[in-house]
């Protein structure tokens, strides 16, 4: 089923693309494949950033039910959710998304670090032709075969970037939660094991990953305009 569903229709979109719309370069079908994946989520992707950020600002409410209740956790629980369904938010989306990438991660692991020069054009469709000869060096500088510590740092950089604008803004003479703190903390942490994932891996999974993050930088400055949270005691 991973191979039906996943595998196969990826490496089909990744070699259709490079046929028709990359000029020959197997960097810009990875790109345009990124894209595309993000246009598609982009549904669960904008309701699982509108319900995070809405998380994050009724987080005052939330623990002032759980002082009030504290000794009353079903009377905690019947207000926890009374709350949510106010403001109309799933505390689990964000999982819920993070569900649906992790095979279609797994898809494009197994797809970027192959050899591209030895992939299986067995299983491309009939409509998709295979290429004589793939171009792996991107921007004739990296090859997207091997690592590549230019990728590695400016997919670090995005991820970075991408963190930073799911944080609230500090406000003058407020309290930071524990959880807000974390929050902020992992902010420096993602990039380091961004680093420490891409290291040795093939830079065709760091151009992915790259781009991935510069398109949910995009997504989330939309987001940002897009969603407003007021918040009623």
């Amino acid at each position: 089923m991973f191979n039906t569903y996943l595998y196969i229709p990826l490496l089909n979109i990744l070699i259709f693309l490079y046929n028709n719309f990359s000029f020959g370069s197997l960097g810009l079908a990875i790109i345009l494949l990124t894209v595309l994946i993000r246009v598609i989520l982009f549904p669960l992707f904008y309701k699982s950033a509108k319900s995070q950020m809405i998380m994050q600002k009724i987080q005052p409410l939330i623990q002032k039910i759980q002082k009030d209740h504290k000794e009353d956790k079903e009377k905690q629980a019947q207000a926890l959710m009374d709350l949510y369904k106010k403001y109309k938010v799933n505390p689990f989306s964000s999982i819920l998304m993070l569900f649906v990438q992790i095979p279609v991660l797994i898809a494009l692991y197994s797809l970027f670090r192959s050899d591209f020069s030895a992939m299986n054009f067995s299983v491309l469709y009939s409509f998709v032709s295979a290429p004589q000869h793939i171009n792996t060096l991107f921007l004739g500088l990296i090859d997207l075969k091997s690592s590549s510590i230019i990728m590695v740092v400016l997919a670090a950089i995005a991820q970075y970037f991408q963190g930073a604008l799911t944080l609230p803004k500090k406000e003058k003479g407020k309290e930071v939660s524990a959880a807000e703190k974390m929050t902020r903390q992992m902010i420096y942490y993602t990039p380091l094991f961004t680093v420490l994932v891409l290291w040795k891996m093939p830079s065709a999974i760091g151009l992915y990953w790259l781009v991935t993050s510069l398109f949910s930088v995009g997504q989330q400055i939309y987001i940002n305009k897009k969603v407003k949270v007021n918040i009623n005691e």
